[in-house]
């Protein structure tokens, strides 16, 4: 059990009562098992989590559209969860989906772990997704100051020269100015 593995499964012990279906879900190495948690009716969210990291570690698509519910979950727990195991997923579909959750102006809180998972994958998708987002995000007073941090670290670590414009914006932000300095540096 690798640690990301071990994590999730001591978080969700406890919400599941340590149950015996719960160590069903730990153990079991079948996937057909693992998939018809997925879509069976009255399952319990941390069921749905656990079978869904599993396939989505394991390259099973089937955990696709299960793994980016969750990446857009309020319990920024569940989300590091599912970005980690998206990441590993290798869908080609994952880019366009943590693109959408990062640019909902309507999700802007829960969009931290997608913003993430983009500049992990660097996929052509990344670099257009986080400046939008940060555009959006560099509004006078705008509470959602991290997201708009960890697009500014994402442009810098992507290093593409597109971002100059919005990354100079940024500087322009007291708790952002750093992290856009840095990041403006490492362009070419």
């Amino acid at each position: 059990m690798d640690e990301d593995f071990r994590s999730l499964a001591d978080r969700v012990r406890e919400e599941s009562g340590g149950s015996g279906p719960y160590e069903l879900l730990i153990g079991t190495e079948d996937h057909e098992e693992l998939a018809g948690v997925l879509t069976a009716r009255g399952q319990p969210l941390w069921a749905r989590e656990i079978a869904a990291f599993r396939l989505g570690c394991a390259g099973d698509r089937r955990a696709f559209e299960a793994l980016v519910l969750l990446l857009n979950h309020r319990d920024p727990e569940r989300c590091v969860s599912a970005s980690y195991a998206l990441a590993q997923l290798d869908d080609p579909r994952t880019p366009r989906a943590a693109a959408a959750l990062a640019g909902n102006g309507l999700r802007t809180a829960y969009a931290l772990h997608p913003v993430r998972l983009l500049t992990e994958l660097r996929a052509p998708e990344s670099v257009p997704a986080l400046i939008t987002t940060l555009e959006r995000l560099l509004a006078p007073d705008e509470p959602h100051w991290r997201v708009a941090l960890a697009c500014v670290e994402g442009l810098g670590l992507l290093g593409d020269a597109r971002a100059r414009t919005v990354l100079e914006a940024a500087r322009n932000h007291p708790r952002l100015s750093p992290a856009a300095t840095t990041a403006l540096n490492r362009l070419p």
